[in-house]
């Protein structure tokens, strides 16, 4: 019988271990227990585990203690990588309140915002900075930040960061910082190139892999429920959505999240949308009134897969089937988050059957699929209780392309604003077209045999 070590045992600092009790947070994850001994003692390390295991404390803590315990010249001395503008919020406010109990500065860098902000923040004096590739970029060439004090580097979500094809930039950022600081990377997987940024950057770096890549969340439950056609798959969204708890829902396109969104709205049920074509207001307008309970159901494109980390969600809805099987594990992981309990449902229509089967069997799935309406039982359990209805007070944030009433739109105004793609920190990328949306019309209504999605 092993004993449960704490953060004091793992070399944690006194006033670190005081912030995280204040937090409820007094046990570390296995990843932590893993790293910190290693990352404590300055070793470069490769950190690689599923999706909410705690990997994002296990390097803010030795980041921060070994800012704090040495003095280094003026000028950010941290750095954390991040590929998304959610994520980057999100770790400068785990950042935040570890660092001030040294009396350190964290700030944010990314596109979507005036860099004048940002600028201004560098220049009042900041000792960590956590910035998304193509900014950071943009104020290094404008010799608004320089990298030469840096020194630890964090990067996090290496694999996605390729994904989204950043990695030239990142390499030409982590050749611009010192060859003597520490590196952390963390990443769910090593493929897309992201072995050659461990090979050239870090150096005898300790390998901590608590979990593999594809490894399912023991407290994560997964249901597949295939539905008739498309009204029957309307109405069963509808359903999964008017619980009480938070809930996520992916679609495959920003135009299909943002109707579903208004839709569940005016249903009653408060939602939020979040997608490429909002913008950094908008988007942290939404997270908030999710993150605070305004609104019950995120509804959210890829985009929101990896970047946005909220307690206590309940159930995440693959409305749309995802592309990929690391799409599937990473939307999933918005819920059974840092040890919580949750469920994911993937609604499937029949012409949908194979893709899905093939995609199950590569995320290492085994699930029977149930074909339900959205009264049968097993929906009824996800459900649980019925949230009281609530009137439209609180509106899903329109992107440029719907802020103006239906019928009302002048020649000008359909000329002057720019149709969008989706972007990601500054970049356009392409969120798909579907034919898959919900509620849609003339449905095919076949009858269909079951299939199976378990990993043979």
């Amino acid at each position: 019988m092993t004993t449960q070590r704490s953060f004091a045992d793992l070399g944690v600092g006194e006033p670190m271990i005081n912030v995280l009790a204040a937090q409820g947070i007094a046990t570390p994850f296995p990843i932590q227990v893993a790293t910190l001994p290693d990352t404590l003692a300055g070793r470069d390390a490769l950190g690689r585990g599923k999706t909410g295991s705690g990997k994002t404390l296990a390097f803010c803590i030795p980041l921060v203690d070994r800012l704090a315990r040495m003095r280094y010249p003026l000028g950010p001395n941290g750095l954390v990588l991040v590929p998304t503008r959610e994520l980057a919020s999100q770790i400068a406010a785990v950042l935040e309140p570890l660092a001030a109990a040294y009396n350190l500065k964290v700030t944010t860098i990314f596109g979507g915002v005036p860099q004048s902000r940002q600028v201004a923040a560098l220049r009042s004096g900041i000792d960590i900075v956590v910035a998304c590739p193509g900014r950071l970029e943009d104020l290094m060439k404008q010799r608004m930040i320089s990298l030469d004090t840096i020194e630890v580097t964090v990067l996090d979500e290496a694999d996605h960061m390729a994904d989204l094809g950043f990695l030239p930039a990142v390499t030409r950022i982590l050749a611009a910082t010192p060859g003597h600081g520490q590196r952390m990377l963390f990443s769910a997987t090593l493929d897309n190139d992201v072995d050659r940024l461990v090979k050239r950057f870090l150096r005898n770096p300790v390998t901590h892999s608590v979990d593999a890549a594809n490894s399912i969340v023991p407290a994560m439950t997964h249901h597949v429920f295939h539905v008739a056609g498309g009204e029957a798959k309307k109405e069963l969204v509808h359903r999964l959505a008017s619980g009480t708890g938070r809930r996520v829902l992916f679609m495959r396109t920003k135009h299909q999240a943002r109707k579903l969104a208004k839709q569940l709205t005016e249903s009653g049920v408060p939602s939020v949308d979040l997608h490429g074509n909002l913008s950094q207001p908008a988007r942290d307008r939404n997270l908030a009134a999710f993150s605070t309970g305004k609104a019950r159901v995120l509804v959210a494109t890829d985009i929101a897969a990896r970047g946005v980390h909220v307690d206590a969600v309940e159930l995440v809805v693959h409305v749309d089937p995802p592309a990929d099987h690391k799409a599937y594990l990473h939307r999933s992981g918005r819920t059974a988050r840092a040890g919580s309990a949750g469920d994911v449902v993937t609604v499937v229509l029949p012409e949908q059957c194979k893709d899905l089967r093939s995609m199950m069997r590569r995320a290492g799935i085994d699930v029977i699929p149930q074909h339900v309406t959205a009264h049968s039982a097993p929906v009824q359990a996800l459900v649980g209780e019925i949230a009281p209805y609530h009137a439209s007070a609180h509106k899903a944030e329109r992107t440029p392309n719907s802020a103006h009433p239906k019928g009302n739109r002048s020649r000008r105004s359909r000329s002057s604003v720019p149709r969008q793609r989706g972007h990601i920190e500054g970049r356009r990328v392409q969120e798909p077209a579907t034919n898959d949306a919900v509620g849609r019309k003339g449905a095919p209504q076949r009858r269909h045999e079951g299939c199976r999605t378990s990993a043979e």
